[in-house]
Parts: structure tokens; C-alpha cells; sequence
């Protein structure tokens, strides 16, 4: 049912793989049902094996209903995905890498009651790749390009600093509605709505196993720990968890009634 003075929003942790997927594809409409989602925005980067992710399931994840994919450090494992994203802006690549990649890192998004929905990907640069520009300024020039344009704005920081992403997120706390972290895979028990009126967790964790290493076999894992040899990871197909958040936005002031963490068990 349509409130017009609330916007109400889902964002759904890292897929992992083919479970994580299967897991989307069986909880997604109780999802929205239950917190009367308008958009939905998840995080695949993983969605392929555990590794970057494929035009065929970009396309599956989006017939799900999910409005924006977004990504993080392993979008270029699968270079399929170059023509792609280069034809669908609703899967985005960090936009503060080099102004040559391909993709985009932003855009403005209808939701399912026609609001404009704002999503910003952000890649964090502690203990990540080198290549990628400041997030801080990066996320600052993108603010003023649609903070005019849209009814929310929603950040998805991949970074693997819990220091990085809270000080970037109290450095925009009252541009942005909500700022959303991904890439540890493990959801954080911080939902908060910060002083200025931004939602705000360090991680929203992922959609995979949870007696797995952050969503591979812990078998492969551990060995890898024990013997230093190099292993292929695989995800773990059993004991699925979706891990995600549901967000209130106010429409009027565009920033955040409620942050609620959802963790669900198949």
C-alpha cells in the first residue's frame, strides 16, 4: 500500500553463489509483503560461484523484482559481464573507479510507486585495490549531481574497514537517506539512525551458509589455513541464511525514519 509520505526500502546483503541465489529467489515476496518494499537493491558480486557475477544471472536476480544490482571488488572476475554492464546501468561498478571502466557507479532509479531513487556504489580504499579515487570526494560531487533529483539517496560501501566505512558515513550523515555496508560478509549489530538523520550499518552481511567461511565450504577454507596451498573455494549449499536490512525514508526531509535488521533461516 502506498504511504506518500514514506518510502520504504530493501536492501538485501552479498549473494553467494547458486544458494544464496535460490535463497533470494524463495524469500524476496515475503520480504516485500512484510516491510511493504517499493525498491529493492541487493549486492552481487558474488552471485557467480561465490565470484563476480554473469549476464544470465544479472537477469535471473532481476526478475526477482530487485530494481539495482550492486558490486563491489570481484565485478571484473567474469568478463562477460563487460558488454553488459555497459548496456544495463541497473547493475553498477563502484563509481569511484578510474573514469575509463565500464559501467556506471550511480543513477537514478524509478521505484515501484515512481519515486526516484538515488543509488551510489562506492568501493572503500583500506586494505582494497589502489586504482580507485577517494570515496569521500567521489561520494560529495555525486551528492550534488542528483541530491535535487531524487527522493532518497542510497550508498552501498564496499569496503573491508569498519573504520573507513563509519567515517565516511558520518561525513555525509544528513545528505544521504541511508549508507549501507557490504564486502565482510558478516551482518553487524549497529543499525542506527545517525545524528543528522542517516541509516546507517557497517555491514549488512550476506546471503549464504552460516557454517561456512564467509559463505565457502569450511572444509576448503580451514585447508587452505592449514596448508597454505592455494584451493578453489565453493559455496556452501547448506544452512542458508538471508541477512539484509529494510529501511524507512521520510519523503519529505529524505532522510531515515527506521533501520531494521532482517536475518532470516531457510
Amino acid at each position: 500500500m502506498l504511504n506518500n509520505d514514506e518510502i520504504n526500502i530493501l536492501f538485501i546483503g552479498d549473494i553467494i553463489g547458486k544458494p544464496g541465489r535460490l535463497a533470494v529467489k524463495s524469500l524476496i515476496g515475503l520480504l516485500i509483503d512484510k516491510y511493504n518494499s517499493e525498491f529493492i537493491i541487493a549486492n552481487g558480486e558474488n552471485a557467480a560461484h561465490g565470484m563476480g557475477i554473469t549476464p544470465d544471472i544479472a537477469d535471473f536476480l532481476f526478475n526477482l523484482d530487485i530494481d539495482v544490482i550492486t558490486t563491489g571488488n570481484h565485478i571484473w572476475d567474469k568478463k562477460n559481464i563487460i558488454p553488459y554492464i555497459n548496456n544495463h546501468e541497473r547493475l553498477l561498478r563502484p563509481a569511484n573507479y578510474p573514469s575509463l571502466s565500464h559501467g556506471k557507479g550511480f543513477g537514478i532509479f524509478n521505484s515501484k510507486f515512481n519515486r526516484k531513487i538515488a543509488v551510489i556504489n562506492l568501493e572503500g580504499r583500506v586494505f582494497m585495490k589502489a586504482l580507485s579515487d577517494s570515496p569521500f570526494t567521489v561520494a560529495k560531487d555525486i551528492i550534488k549531481e542528483v541530491r535535487d533529483k531524487s527522493d532518497a539517496i542510497i550508498i552501498d560501501f564496499h569496503a573491508e574497514a569498519t573504520s573507513e566505512k563509519e567515517a565516511l558515513a558520518l561525513y555525509l550523515d544528513g545528505e544521504v537517506s541511508a549508507f549501507m555496508g557490504t564486502h565482510t560478509h558478516v551482518q553487524t549489530n549497529d543499525d542506527i539512525i545517525l545524528p543528522k538523520g542517516t541509516a546507517y550499518i557497517t555491514d549488512v552481511g550476506m546471503v549464504g551458509s552460516k557454517y561456512s567461511v564467509l559463505g565457502t565450504n569450511k572444509e576448503i577454507a580451514i585447508r587452505r589455513y592449514l596448508t597454505g596451498i592455494p584451493e578453489r573455494f565453493e559455496p556452501e549449499e547448506k544452512d542458508i541464511a538471508l541477512n539484509g536490512v529494510a529501511v524507512t525514508i521520510d519523503k519529505k526531509t529524505k532522510l531515515s525514519k527506521n533501520i531494521q535488521k532482517i536475518r532470516i533461516s531457510l
